[in-house]
């Protein structure tokens, strides 16, 4: 009878709450996004004004990932005291001032020490947001719903790089940070205004003994180590993709520079079009065919021609987002309790993928070039879609397992052991 009530509470698709809870979603997706990658289009421009190489400019994208990495477990039991509703208005809000002061300070370390800041309060998005749309959407439309969010992210991505890039070409980095952050403060009051009120989550007893069982679950850390690599492959293609294309033989304009990111689209629409796919298809096969279009995008990158360049980075963006919004959801849907701590640490290996494999991927495009960075994400996501291969296998046999025990056990007790829809279309 769980599956049944499952089906039949939370916001009903196409009401007013329902598109009111979309859109906010999706400008809490903005918000978080555009302050997260505000610096990473103007890269080359931060190392020469600090005099800093392009691994250490990179820094100031690390910085607020590693605080975000850092910030999602404590967000994630936030939201089981005080409510995910409340939470993730506090962490936007609490992301303002340090988003703003960040561009003001004069020393690197000063810059680099706010941004992480700024980070520690965005965290609460990513930790929260999948989770409270899957508790507040009638079953099965949860997940159609936050890959809503997803798409927010990646506007929110592509607009804290246009944004940025043209304005810090005429008047600078630092003010065309605050432009962005501007930008972050009117999605952040939308949002506020937007979300309904009955989009509530309950309160849960926040335990330890939760953590310790996810983290010894093979699902879970299968799919933290997805997110570590793909994550972390992905940002190293943004994060160095303007210092190959200023350089020669490319010699791009900042601004033409900044057209690149137009990129981001593509995974707009992917990660739209991956929570409609997963109706039909389940998580496992939209989540390989996203990190093989991935795979495929990032080898197409290792070319020289610069149309061939730019076609990969659409593509795997494509791939990218379309196995980001698989995954993301799939933590949490997968935990048996404790879904907002799964979520948080999805994120954390995620934001952790972000910091650590985006920064360190430098190193090989200062000594190899391109082909360092290339070689490095094709070999993240070979790993990943070995992951996905063995999420696939170890779903099925659950499935086969769970069929057989119905079979055995349906007249005594049907109704706890029939699946949800949802639950089944997971396991395809």
């Amino acid at each position: 009878m769980r599956a049944t009530a499952g089906l039949t509470e939370g916001i009903a698709p196409g009401g007013r709450d329902y598109r009111r809870l979309v859109v906010a979603m999706f400008l809490a997706g903005v918000a978080t996004f555009a302050q997260m990658y505000s610096t990473q289009g103007v890269l080359p421009e931060i190392a020469r004004a600090f005099g800093t190489t392009a691994s250490d400019a990179a820094l100031s994208v690390a910085a607020v990932t590693l605080g975000v990495a850092i910030g999602v477990l404590p967000w994630s039991y936030a939201a089981d005291r005080i409510g995910a509703r409340r939470a993730l208005l506090a962490a936007l809000c609490l992301a303002i001032a340090p988003g703003f002061a960040a561009p003001l300070v004069p020393s690197f370390g000063g810059f680099i020490a706010l941004r992480f800041v700024e980070g520690l309060g965005i965290a609460g998005v990513p930790a929260i947001a999948i989770g409270f749309v899957l508790r507040a959407v009638r079953s099965p439309h949860g997940a159609a719903a936050g890959a809503t969010y997803i798409a927010g992210t990646t506007i929110g991505g592509l607009l804290g790089r246009l944004i940025a890039v043209p304005i810090a070409e005429q008047l600078g980095w630092r003010p065309a940070i605050l432009a962005v952050m501007a930008v972050c403060a009117a999605a952040t009051l939308g949002f506020a205004v937007l979300l309904p009120a009955a989009a509530r989550s309950a309160r849960a007893p926040a335990r330890l003994a939760t953590l310790g069982l996810l983290l010894r679950d093979p699902r879970q850390l299968a799919l933290q180590a997805v997110a570590f690599l793909a994550m972390g492959g992905f940002v190293s293609l943004y994060n160095y993709i303007g210092f190959r294309l200023v350089e020669e033989p490319y010699a791009l304009s900042p601004s033409l520079v900044a057209l690149v990111f137009l990129a981001y689209l593509a995974g707009t629409w992917s990660s739209s079009a991956a929570g409609r796919a997963m109706v039909r298809w389940g998580r496992p096969r939209v989540a390989l065919a996203g990190a093989v279009v991935m795979a495929a995008g990032v080898a197409a990158m290792l070319a020289d021609g610069l149309v061939v360049i730019i076609a990969g980075l659409t593509v795997a963006t494509a791939g990218f987002f379309a196995l980001h919004a698989v995954a993301s959801g799939w933590a949490p849907a997968a935990a048996r309790e404790g879904r907002n701590q799964a979520s948080a640490l999805y994120n954390l290996a995620y934001y952790g993928g972000s910091s650590l494999l985006g920064w360190a991927t430098g190193y090989a495009f200062v000594a190899l070039g391109w082909a360092g960075v290339g070689v490095a994400v094709l070999a993240a996501i070979a790993v990943v879609l070995l992951l996905l291969a063995a999420l696939t296998i170890g779903d099925r046999g659950a499935r086969r397992r769970a069929t057989r025990a119905s079979v055995v056990e349906a007249p005594a007790g049907a109704d706890s052991l029939r699946e949800s829809p949802e639950s089944a279309r997971d396991r395809r």
